[in-house]
């Protein structure tokens, strides 16, 4: 599974809607309205690099409203659950 970190520039009157859209997309687990200098950061999970281009240019960037987009690619996947789970192996509850 391949995870990116997508940044994205909005039309700020619409971010709710551009949100909500972005959130409907198969391949999209997660979207924050954010502050800073991108308005949105949307997580996606696709299983091959070739499904990127078809996620953030071929549907997120077309989009009405979603002006720029960057995107970053996760090379390790770290989180509060993954490492509750390896320290539980073998135990006993």
């Amino acid at each position: 599974m391949i995870t990116a970190i997508v940044l994205i520039k909005t039309s700020v009157d619409r971010i709710p809607e551009i949100a909500e859209a972005i959130a409907a997309l198969d391949s999209v687990s997660e979207v924050f309205s954010v502050t800073g200098t991108y308005d949105l950061v949307a997580m996606v999970r696709v299983a091959s690099h070739d499904d990127l281009a078809d996620v953030i240019p071929g549907r997120i960037s077309k989009i009405p409203g979603v002006v720029a987009t960057d995107t970053h690619v996760a090379f390790r996947t770290y989180s509060q659950h993954d490492l509750e789970a390896a320290f539980s192996i073998g135990l006993d509850a």
